[in-house]
């Protein structure tokens, strides 16, 4: 997942968010696909977070 872009990163984490929010999944599936979720969501930030220290130090 280390190699994954941004934005495909975004894309995967908003089509978790909405597989979640339509519900009708066990709780297990339920679990894992948050647990993705976080991980995507924890790789999005790095990401914006390395781009907002190369624009600092500009």
């Amino acid at each position: 997942m280390a190699d994954m872009s941004y934005e495909a990163a975004r894309a995967e984490l908003a089509e978790t968010v909405a597989t979640l929010e339509a519900g009708g999944l066990t709780l297990e599936q339920s679990l894992a696909l948050w647990e993705r979720g976080e991980e995507l969501s924890a790789l999005c930030a790095t990401w914006l977070d390395d781009a907002r220290k190369k624009l600092e130090k500009d």
